[in-house]
C-alpha cells in the first residue's frame, strides 16, 4: 500500500525558477492519483525521455523524511556529491564543496526556493552568501537540482549547479512534533494545511534553541515562520507565501590544531568569546501560471551581523583581530517565462522565451574592528545599488524519435553604483555584460537509457565593491587591484542514465573552466585576485529498491581542480575536494517501525597551492529509528555514530593565540572545526 509521504500528487503549483526541461519534470509525478500504491520516491522517477542532462535530477519528502538531519543545510546533501559543513555556529550559512569548489557558502552554485534567489551579491561576508536557514526541512516538498552551465533559465552563480526547493501547498496531514537532544537541544514546530475559499492554506511555525558540544555555549535561538495561500492546480494556479526568520548565536569558530594538541584548548573549545551573531529574514512572494506563461515575483528585506576572529592576536597584539561584518538590504526581483509547442520543418519543437530581473538596495555593507564584539573602528562601510536583467531563449528540438537537442542562448545586464562612506575614491558605479550560448543532445538509445552531451557557458558576479575600489582600505596610500564585476564559466559533461523497475543510476564526466576566480574578500574589505581554473571529473549516483521494503542510495564523486597559468606544483586549489562518498539505507520493518542508516565521506584536499599540506579524510555515520501508528510517530536520530574524531572543515593560515610570542605568527598553521560528537535526539509527531 502507498503511503503519500513525500510528493504525494504534487505539482498542483507552479515553478517558474529552474525546472528540469521545459518544466516536462512536473508531469512525472502524476504517474498515480491513487493514494493506496506506492510509496512516492522522488530519485526513482523516470526522468529518460525529459531531462537534458545526465547530472540533474529530483529528490521528494518521500527521499529524506527518514533521514537524521542534524541541520537544515545537509538538506543540500540530496544532491549526489554535494558536501556541506561548518566552521563557526549554526546560525551562519553553511561552507558547501561540490565539484571540487570551495563554494565558500555559494559563489558557483545557484539556490532558489518557491522561485527567490537565495544567493546574495555584494554581502558583508563574501559573495554569493548562501544560508538556507529559514528553511523548514518538513514543508519542503521537493528539491530540483542540476549541475553545470548548461542551462539558459539561471544565470549568476550557477557554474556548479542549481537547485530549487519548493514548499508544500497542502501537506499531507496536519501536525504538532517536539524534539529534545542533548546538548541543550530544543525544537518545536507545528504546521497544517486548510481549505479555504476556492483555495489552501498552509501554516508552518518552528522554535528551536541549542547549547552544542561547545566549551562556549552556542546558546541559539532560532524562529522560522511560513504562511503560503495556494489556489487552482496545473495550467492555472497562483500562490501568495510570507516567510519569517530570526536566529542569534553565539559561535566558536575554528581553532588551531596545535592548541588542541597542546592541550591549551580541548577540542571543543575557543580562543574569543565574543563571537558570534544575529540575522533576519522576511519575504513575500507569489508564483502564478496562466496558461502556457510563468511568472514569479519577490520582495525580502534581510540583515546579518556576524562578529569572528580568525587570526586571534596576529595583527593587533593588544586588543587583538576582532571584526564585524554587516549587511542590511532589500531586495526585489521576478521571473517571466512563456513557451510555445510548434512545427519547424516538420520537425516538434519545445520554445521558450523568458526573463529575470533582480535590485539589491543595500543600505549598508559594513566591516568594522571590535573588541569584545564592541566596534573601535569602522575599516569600510558602503551603500551599493545593484541590478540586473537577464533574458534568455532555448528550444528544445525532436530531431526524431529518440533523439533531442536543446540550443539555448542567455544575456545578462548588471549595472552598479557603490558610495564608500569613508574613502570617496573607492565609490563608482558601472555597467557589465555577458552572452552564454548552451547546447544539449540526448538520445534514448533504449527504453530504459539515454545518454547525454552538454556544453555551456555561464559566470558569477563578484562583489561590485572590487570593481570601483581604488585604495586598500587599511592603506589608502596603497593602489588596489580591481576585479571584473563577471567571471565567464565554459563546462561540457557527458553523461548517461537507466532507470529500471525501482532501479535508477546516471554516471557522468564533465569538464569546467572559469576565466578567473577573482573574489572580494569580506574578511579584509579588499579584492584579491586568483589565476583562471580548471576541473575535470565524474560522478556516479544510484537509487534502488530491491525490495519492497528496502530502499539503497549511493553516490561518489571524484574531482581534480588545478589553476590554469600558474606555476607546475603551484596549481593546487586550497580545500578543492577530491573525493566524495555518500551511501544510505532505508528499511520498513512493518508494523510502522523503519531504520536508516547513512554515511558521508568526503577526502581530503589541498590547503595550499602547493599541495603540501593537506587536509585530513572525513567520516560520519548517522542512524535513525521511526515508529509511526496512526496518528503518532516516534523518531530516534543518532548522529556521529561511531563518535568520529575527524575536522568539519580545516584551514591553513597564520594566527597567533595571546599566550604566543609574537613571533609565532611568522608561520601558516592547521586550523579547523571539528566534527560534534555522538549525540541523541528524539522526536514526537502527532498528526492529525
Amino acid at each position: 500500500m502507498l503511503r503519500r509521504t513525500g510528493l504525494s500528487l504534487l505539482l498542483s503549483g507552479a515553478c517558474v525558477a529552474p525546472s528540469l526541461a521545459h518544466g516536462e519534470a512536473d508531469t512525472a509525478f502524476s504517474a498515480s492519483d491513487d493514494p493506496a500504491q506506492m510509496t512516492v520516491w522522488g530519485r526513482a522517477f523516470d526522468l529518460v525521455g525529459s531531462a537534458q542532462s545526465g547530472s540533474q535530477g529530483i529528490v521528494g519528502y518521500a527521499d529524506f523524511q527518514d533521514r537524521p538531519i542534524s541541520r537544515v543545510g545537509e538538506l543540500m546533501e540530496v544532491i549526489p556529491g554535494m558536501i556541506a559543513t561548518q566552521h563557526s555556529g549554526e546560525g551562519k550559512a553553511n561552507q558547501y564543496f561540490l565539484r571540487g569548489f570551495n563554494l565558500d557558502h555559494g559563489t558557483d552554485f545557484a539556490g532558489f526556493v518557491d522561485g527567490i534567489p537565495v544567493n546574495l551579491r555584494t554581502h558583508g561576508h563574501g559573495q554569493g552568501y548562501m544560508d538556507f536557514n529559514f528553511l523548514i526541512p518538513e514543508l519542503v516538498e521537493k528539491v530540483e537540482y542540476r549541475k553545470g552551465s548548461y542551462f539558459a533559465d539561471v544565470g549568476d552563480f550557477s557554474a556548479a549547479g542549481t537547485a530549487h526547493f519548493k514548499t508544500y501547498d497542502a501537506l499531507p496531514r496536519s501536525f504538532i512534533e517536539a524534539t529534545i537532544g542533548e546538548y541543550g537541544y530544543y525544537r518545536g514546530l507545528a504546521a497544517g494545511s486548510t481549505p479555504l475559499g476556492d483555495g489552501t492554506l498552509l501554516i508552518g511555525g518552528e522554535a528551536s534553541t541549542v547549547d552544542g558540544p561547545w566549551v562556549l555555549d552556542e546558546k541559539l535561538k532560532k524562529l522560522n515562520g511560513l504562511i503560503k495561500y495556494s489556489r487552482g492546480s496545473g495550467d492555472h494556479y497562483w500562490n501568495l507565501a510570507l516567510s519569517v526568520y530570526d536566529n542569534r548565536w553565539d559561535s566558536t569558530d575554528q581553532v588551531p590544531l596545535a592548541a588542541i594538541e597542546s592541550g591549551e584548548i580541548s577540542r571543543y573549545g575557543y580562543v574569543d568569546p565574543a563571537l558570534g551573531g544575529q540575522t533576519s529574514r522576511v519575504a513575500l512572494a507569489s508564483e502564478m501560471r496562466f496558461g502556457d506563461t510563468d511568472l514569479n515575483v519577490y520582495a525580502l528585506h534581510y540583515r546579518l551581523s556576524l562578529v569572528s576572529n580568525f587570526t586571534y592576536y596576529l595583527d593587533d597584539p593588544l586588543n587583538g583581530d576582532e571584526f564585524e561584518q554587516q549587511d542590511q538590504r532589500s531586495i526585489f526581483g521576478g521571473a517571466l517565462a512563456h513557451h510555445w509547442e510548434v512545427d519547424v520543418a516538420g520537425l516538434p519543437v519545445q520554445l521558450r522565451v523568458g526573463g529575470d530581473t533582480r535590485y539589491d538596495d543595500i543600505a549598508k555593507v559594513g566591516l568594522y574592528d571590535t573588541v569584545a564584539a564592541r566596534k573601535t573602528g569602522t575599516l569600510r562601510q558602503d551603500a551599493v545599488d545593484e541590478f540586473s536583467i537577464g533574458i534568455y531563449t532555448d528550444a528544445q528540438i525532436h530531431l526524431t524519435p529518440t533523439l533531442r537537442a536543446v540550443l539555448g542562448l542567455r544575456g545578462d545586464l548588471y549595472q552598479y553604483t557603490v558610495d564608500d562612506a569613508l574613502q570617496p575614491l573607492n565609490s563608482g558605479s558601472g555597467s557589465s555584460g555577458m552572452v552564454s550560448p548552451k547546447i544539449a543532445l540526448a538520445w534514448q538509445c533504449g527504453e530504459r537509457t539515454e545518454l547525454y552531451a552538454n556544453y555551456g557557458e555561464g559566470f558569477h558576479s563578484n562583489d561590485v565593491r572590487g570593481a570601483t575600489i581604488r585604495v586598500e582600505p587599511r592603506d589608502p596610500e596603497t593602489p588596489a587591484e580591481r576585479v571584473d564585476v563577471l567571471a565567464r564559466a565554459r563546462g561540457a559533461e557527458l553523461g548517461g542514465r537507466y532507470n529500471g523497475r525501482g532501479f535508477d543510476l546516471t554516471l557522468v564526466g564533465f569538464w569546467l573552466d572559469l576565466d578567473s576566480e577573482l573574489v572580494f574578500v569580506g574578511d579584509e574589505g579588499t579584492t584579491e585576485p586568483n589565476a583562471a581554473s580548471r576541473r575535470y571529473g565524474g560522478e556516479l549516483a544510484g537509487f534502488w529498491q530491491p525490495l519492497n521494503w528496502l530502499t539503497l542510495d549511493l553516490s561518489s564523486a571524484y574531482t581534480d581542480a588545478r589553476f590554469r597559468g600558474v606555476a607546475h606544483g603551484e596549481d593546487s586549489i586550497p580545500n578543492a575536494v577530491k573525493t566524495v562518498l555518500a551511501a544510505g539505507a532505508v528499511a520498513d520493518l512493518g508494523h510502522g517501525f523503519k531504520g536508516t542508516v547513512r554515511m558521508r565521506h568526503f577526502g581530503k584536499a589541498p590547503l595550499i597551492e602547493s599541495g603540501r599540506v593537506e587536509s585530513k579524510p572525513t567520516t560520519v555515520v548517522n542512524l535513525g529509528a521511526y515508529y509511526e501508528r496512526t496518528a503518532w510517530r516516534i523518531a530516534l536520530d543518532l548522529y556521529n555514530v561511531l563518535n568520529s574524531k575527524d575536522a568539519d572543515i580545516t584551514y591553513y593560515y597564520a594566527s597567533r593565540l595571546a599566550t604566543e610570542p609574537e613571533s609565532a605568527g611568522d608561520e601558516d598553521r592547521v586550523h579547523l572545526h571539528p566534527v560534534e560528537p555522538r549525540q541523541l535526539r528524539a522526536s514526537l509527531r502527532y498528526s492529525f
